[in-house]
């Protein structure tokens, strides 16, 4: 059968030329390659390997996946692809809230913007049109006000505003595009890349709905099938019980504590001990929770907004405090204040910025603070969070010691001479998870192909026992076929695009039933993991190409035993899991053979 309508409606915007076209995206491609995170890698290998992430000659790619905008549970996402200012390697980073549906409905599957122009432009979508507008007014701030000027320009209603601040403007390695309701393609650097060629916002605006899928009726089983496996009361994903739609992604600082990685003192240690309860997620819902706003067709609504009530940041209202960056800047730089926390984290979203990175290059320079290595006067104290909230307007403005932060914990620590405090795999800082106490999530990191990340392959939904596949977390015999199969899975899921956590309830075959329902085709759950494997591989092609270094964690896990409950004694055995992790593979020392990728037909 022939392929549904996806991926016709690509949208080629030369920012110099201040020109656009419709061209539609090879129908070869969107079968090898799905949509969103998979079809935009195939974009950016277009531009060449070769390209320098902050030239003109990168391209920028904004792509939706096949079922966004239809009413599938957990679609409200899509993927910003690039090559990284960071790390050198092919990015994604992914967006929740309405964004991607409205993008969708205004008549588009993607946007591809290439070159730079003249001078600030945002690009304004609405019924199959893009126009290029002057944005000199808004150069210069910050991605709250830039929303409201946006928002009062056009009107609230049925309008999505992504944005760039400071930080990207100013070309900070780790600055992250924003939406106006705080969701954000946070890893990577693509906020760089977007104020590397002036670009800075896209709004669409959007009202009717338009059906996504021309079969309502074999839909509407797909669809009920998987909304109810999300829905079950056993699941994590539950909006009833799920520990998700309680405490959102914070439900797990608890949890990775009690068994020892949570990474603390710039991972010097593996557990927060009992001041971890005042960052957790249980903690925010019994002291400022005050919402729980959601994204396009999701029941779980994970996002929590929060009011600081007391304290010098009192009135501050976000959203929201998750696990990821209340960790980097709460156990990780010795910090146990949540409400610093949450001033914190608005800051990085105000001023567009990676709140991970950042807690990791803070986390850095107070170990090298304590240990005498960073200049006179430049000291930053363990858990001083005056401190690091007056620094990170400096990081967000490229100024004093933040223009050398501002180039991530992997660089600043090299430019102080030592680059094993940098707790970072090619490039990009780890996030939650300490490779001793959760053996996969190592080598997860290690071998992910966009520098550090737990969302590659998320084994740790297995070892923290969120799903239902036993693998004992200080194991690390068996975790080389556990973090490919993970990898693969989500490297389709990705490219759907479907949240994270639909995998806490979905497998291969809900994925395979909805893609082929949406398409028109035949698609099975072997399908869903062979396409996976050849986007996986696909994105390691293109690194190699690049000549990106090679698959590593810093010493400290490999070399210094933890000390804490739980992983007392344990270090990550990371080259036995990369010697099992590369005979399943097929690769040859982190390399993709000719011969892989022949049976891939990556291409």
């Amino acid at each position: 059968m022939e392929l549904r309508t996806f991926g016709r409606d690509i949208a080629h915007i030369d920012l110099a030329a201040q020109t656009w076209e419709m061209r539609p995206a090879p129908e070869e491609w969107v079968r090898s390659y799905v949509g969103a995170r998979g079809l935009g890698v195939r974009y950016v290998l277009e531009a060449g390997p070769e390209v320098e992430a902050l030239s003109p000659d990168n391209l920028l790619c904004f792509m939706n996946g096949p079922l966004t905008g239809s009413e599938t549970s957990m679609s409200g996402r899509w993927a910003c692809v690039t090559k990284s200012p960071l790390t050198g390697t092919v990015t994604d980073s992914h967006q929740g809230g309405w964004s991607a549906a409205r993008l969708r409905w205004a008549g588009f599957d993607g946007l591809v913007f290439e070159g730079r122009a003249e001078a600030p432009v945002y690009a304004f979508i609405e019924d199959g049109q893009i126009e290029l507008r002057d944005a000199s007014d808004l150069w210069g701030k910050n991605i709250h006000e830039t929303i409201r000027i946006l928002q009062e320009r056009y009107g609230e209603k049925n309008l999505t505003v992504n944005a760039i601040g400071t930080a990207g403007e100013k070309l900070v390695r780790f600055a992250a595009w924003l939406n106006e309701d705080d969701r954000a393609f946070g890893r990577g650097g693509t906020g760089a890349v977007g104020g590397s060629k002036n670009l800075k916002a896209i709004v669409v605006r959007a009202g009717k709905k338009k059906s996504v899928v021309p079969d309502k009726d074999a839909w509407k089983a797909v669809r009920t099938r998987a909304l109810d496996t999300i829905r079950d009361e056993a699941n994590i994903t539950s909006p009833k019980k799920g520990g998700l739609s309680v405490y959102g992604t914070n439900v797990l600082m608890n949890a990775t504590n009690t068994i020892g990685a949570l990474g603390t003192r710039n991972s010097q240690l593996t557990s927060f001990g009992d001041r971890a309860e005042k960052i957790s997620g249980e903690y925010v819902e019994q002291n400022i929770l005050v919402g729980n706003p959601t994204c396009h067709a999701c029941p779980v609504a994970c996002k929590k907004e929060v009011e600081i009530k007391e304290g010098p940041w009192k009135g501050l209202r976000m959203e929201s405090v998750e696990y990821e960056p209340a960790w980097s800047l709460g156990a990780n730089c010795d910090n146990d204040d949540v409400a610093a926390v949450a001033k914190l984290i608005d800051q990085c979203n105000d001023m567009g910025m990676d709140p991970i990175e950042l807690g990791n290059a803070y986390s850095m320079w107070m170990e090298a603070t304590e240990k005498g290595w960073v200049p006179d006067g430049q000291g930053l104290a363990w858990g001083d969070t005056q401190a690091m909230v007056a620094l990170t307007e400096d990081v967000g403005a490229r100024r004093g010691l933040g223009k050398a932060l501002g180039e991530g914990p992997a660089k600043a620590a090299a430019e102080i001479g030592h680059p094993e405090i940098a707790m970072a795999v090619k490039g990009q800082a780890l996030p939650a998870y300490d490779p001793r106490g959760l053996k996969g999530m190592g080598l997860g990191y290690a071998t992910s192909n966009r520098g550090a990340c737990h969302l590659r392959a998320y084994v740790a939904a297995a070892e923290l026992g969120v799903v239902p596949i036993e693998s004992d977390p200080l194991e690390w015999k068996g975790k080389g076929e556990l973090v490919k199969t993970f990898q693969d899975l989500h490297a389709f899921s990705d490219s759907l695009d479907l949240c994270k956590f639909s995998a806490f309830a979905e497998d291969a075959d809900v994925y395979a039933a909805q893609y082929a329902t949406a398409m028109g085709i035949e698609f099975g759950p072997d399908d869903v993991m062979r396409t996976g494997e050849r986007i996986y591989n696909l994105e390691r092609h293109y690194n190699n190409l690049a000549g990106v270094e090679a698959d590593t964690l810093p010493a400290r896990y490999t070399e210094e035993a933890s000390t804490e409950a739980g992983s007392k004694g344990h270090v990550s055995e990371l080259s036995d899991m990369l010697a099992e992790y590369y005979a399943v593979r097929g690769w040859e020392d982190g390399v993709v053979p000719k011969a892989k990728l022949e049976e891939l037909e990556v291409r």
